[in-house]
């Protein structure tokens, strides 16, 4: 697998929501960039690593990767490898063992912050879901295929609300094709 390196640029907010934000992911010559959505208690958590809060020092994480570091070879990467139910697979990989655990892909960033950990995404996923990346730009590109389903439903009924068929279609087929994968599981299991 190749794979390119992340590295942690922001959080950004969804204008029109108070419990969602996005985080900004760039490659390492931030030409492009990757969103992912996180819920408002770690876009808090990841603030207060940005502003450097004293506090975080004493913080759980910070805590046990300090212990982690102290204790074991602490040789550890993350990896992003699929969008599954419009959420990043991300993968904790101990790189001795090549054992993985699967972990959310907020987590990994904020893991990846304070435990200088690696974060690197799968060459094809980073091709296929990234946008330019503009630093200090007032909007962000978020692709269709990495929203919930809720969120999916509310752009699709703002859309129609403010007129926007185009769009409005667009995010029809995302929901239509979901819907598709899903009787598709069903009929599996």
């Amino acid at each position: 697998m190749t794979k390119e390196r992340l590295f942690f640029k922001g959080v950004s907010e969804i204008v029109g929501t108070e419990d969602l934000g996005l985080l900004i992911l760039t490659n390492e010559s931030c030409e492009r960039q990757i969103t992912i959505v996180c819920d408002k208690a770690m876009a808090v958590q990841l603030e207060l690593r940005i502003k450097n809060i004293p506090v975080t020092k004493i913080m759980f994480p910070e805590v046990l990767c300090k212990l982690l570091k102290a204790n074991t070879a602490f040789n550890y990467e993350l990896v992003m490898d699929d969008i599954i139910d419009g959420q990043y697979r991300t993968i904790l990989y101990d790189k001795d063992t090549m054992e993985p655990t699967v972990i959310r892909a907020s987590d990994a960033v904020l893991l990846s912050l304070v435990g200088n950990i690696p974060l690197y995404i799968e060459s094809g996923l980073m091709r296929r879901q990234s946008v330019a990346y503009r630093e200090n730009s007032r909007g962000v590109s978020l692709p269709v295929n990495t929203i919930s389903d809720e969120m999916l439903q509310a752009a699709l009924d703002k859309a129609i609300a403010d007129e926007n068929y185009e769009l409005a279609s667009h995010l029809r087929d995302e929901k239509q094709r979901r819907m598709k994968r899903n009787e598709k599981k069903d009929n599996l299991n």
